[in-house]
């Protein structure tokens, strides 16, 4: 349950703390006083978006801070304890907001995005406003109220969201199909390519090689007649080579080191030059005999290389790049291709998908028109005793099944007969102003006792009613306290006088500036209270003993 705010330059707030108590406390106050201002605090707490205009006049930021008992609350100290926020069984909310606009939150003294706030806010507190009965006449609305009832807002979601997956798959069906055509003539272009470059017989680096085969092809006779001019001078010449050369110096060097010895190094140098010439000969004289003067091959690495050439100026690549050029346009033929078989795909997805909204949807279907069924009763009777005697209420559904839509197959209408002999008609046609409000707060009461939330909160929705009606609202209020804590911004003295404890609300001016403060009443503060709301600015003897009958039998009640 809530245990306490503390409330800092929040509207026209300067600085608030509120205790608040188990069963039903009632907040009254004079028009304008704000008697809703805690609410809306609390609803910052709970992390509904903020603005800069909830900051006061002057101030930098407000600060909201929400104090829970969550001890018996096992659902959110499981989601505290999963998020790593669990602290004892306490629960404390923050909020700061700038006068910027901006806000931070905080669950427990954690920074935490208000998403969070939100998530563990609807599990501590439900707010139920003023202006619900507005809604009463919007079918989505209607829809959302029975799915509440039913507990079945998780499944309506999930039919919403097989119904999205199930759209979404018949439109990229649609684009690819549309793709397909696109990309037919860009298709058949690809497989022209890739067709004639696979019957190239493409090899990674041939270009490179064949290129250096002709070069020696071509220029074989010159290479020949190089290499044994070379080798002639070298070593095989009679008219003198340089191994002979290298011969004679190193005999004569080798005489002369054995005079001095510092000829040594040279001498060995001289004997490795004359061994590396040898080798170097023996690689010559087998190049030499290697060489390949075939103008057969050289014609056909001629045809070769102009093949290549003519495909890569084809295709706009340099010839060594053709065989990487055959992987791109092969992955992208077979990208174009796999859309045949992502089409026959799609449409075993697409059938799964809309089978697995039929099935959800009629599930949903099927507990909407039972849970209508007992609705309606329930309603009819709240009505009643709402004082609106020979009032009937029908919650319609019609399905479908051909009129499928992302809430499922069904139409939920509100149908009212608000007088004993009228037909029943849309609620919309029928009700008035008052009547809407009466049935507002008979569809949000029996709402209110399905739901688990430890704390109600119920801002003037009682408005539109008096006299006998409001009463009876009070002793609504009042039964559904037993099993919660209800907390009721009221203008009526019946509804006020059914709290268990009563909250004040004024407004006063300080330097001329506005500030706005709340005090829970004593008894004799709340009969002053009840008689002001019964009669007005002039409290006489009368309106005090009306106030205090009146509070002693709501009390007894």
């Amino acid at each position: 349950m809530l245990v306490s705010i503390a409330i800092k330059n929040f509207a026209i707030v300067r600085q608030l703390e509120v205790n608040w108590h188990s069963a039903m406390t009632t907040i009254t106050g004079e028009t304008g006083a704000g008697k809703s201002i805690a609410i809306d605090a609390l609803a910052q707490a709970l992390g509904e978006r903020c603005d800069a205009g909830m900051v006061r006049s002057g101030a930098d930021k407000a600060e909201v801070i929400a104090s829970f008992d969550i001890e018996n609350l096992h659902t959110a100290k499981a989601w505290l304890k999963e998020n790593d926020l669990l602290s004892d069984s306490d629960c404390i909310l923050r909020r700061v907001i700038s006068k910027e606009g901006r806000s931070k939150a905080y669950i427990n003294g954690t920074p935490v995005p208000a998403s969070q706030l939100k998530s563990l806010g609807s599990q501590l507190v439900s707010i139920h406003g003023q202006h619900a009965h507005t809604l009463l006449t919007k079918a989505d609305y209607q829809r959302k109220l029975l799915d509440e009832y039913g507990d079945s807002e998780i499944l309506a979601q999930q039919v919403s969201d097989a119904y999205r997956l199930w759209q979404n798959k018949g439109q990229e069906l649609k684009e690819l199909q549309l793709q397909q055509e696109e990309f037919s003539a860009q298709k058949q272009l690809l497989d022209y390519q890739v067709n004639e470059l696979i019957e190239a017989e493409l090899i990674a680096d041939e270009y490179i090689e064949i290129e250096k085969e002709h070069q020696r092809l071509h220029h074989g006779q010159s290479l020949l007649a190089d290499s044994l001019s070379a080798l002639d001078i070298l070593y095989e010449s009679e008219n003198g080579n340089a191994y002979s050369a290298l011969q004679n110096a190193m005999s004569i060097l080798s005489r002369a080191a054995n005079i001095d010895e510092q000829l040594n190094p040279t001498v060995e140098l001289i004997n490795t030059a004359i061994i590396q010439l040898e080798e170097g000969a023996s690689e010559l004289r087998g190049y030499s005999d290697n060489l390949d003067i075939n103008p057969e091959r050289l014609n056909e690495i001629e045809q070769r290389l102009s093949t290549l050439v003519d495909l890569a100026r084809k295709h706009q690549v340099e010839p060594n790049q053709l065989p990487e050029h055959l992987e791109i346009l092969t992955a992208e033929l077979e990208s174009l291709s796999s859309t045949d078989e992502r089409l026959d795909a799609l449409v075993l997805e697409i059938e799964h998908a809309k089978a697995q909204y039929y099935e959800l949807a009629t599930k949903l279907s099927a507990i909407r028109a039972k849970n209508a069924a007992k609705l309606t009763t329930q309603i009819t009777k709240s009505m009643q005793s709402l004082n609106m005697s020979g009032a009937k209420f029908e919650l319609r559904v019609r399905s479908d099944q051909q009129a499928m839509a992302k809430f499922g197959f069904d139409s939920v209408e509100f149908l009212v007969c608000a007088n004993q002999g009228q037909s029943l008609q849309p609620l919309a046609k029928v009700a008035s102003g008052g009547e809407l409000s009466r049935i507002s707060l008979a569809i949000q009461v029996i709402i209110a006792e399905k739901v688990t939330t430890p704390t109600l909160l119920f801002d003037e929705v009682d408005v539109g009613v008096s006299g006998p009606t409001a009463t009876a609202v009070g002793r609504l209020m009042k039964a559904l306290s037993k099993n919660t804590q209800v907390i009721c911004v009221t203008h009526l003295p019946q509804v006020a006088s059914f709290g268990q404890q009563q909250q004040f609300v004024n407004k006063f001016n300080v330097k001329n500036v506005t500030e706005t403060q709340m005090s829970l009443l004593s008894e004799n503060e709340r009969i002053e209270e009840l008689a002001r709301l019964l009669g007005g600015d002039i409290i006489s003897d009368t309106t005090r003993a009306n106030a205090k009958e009146l509070l002693a039998v709501a009390q007894a009640a």
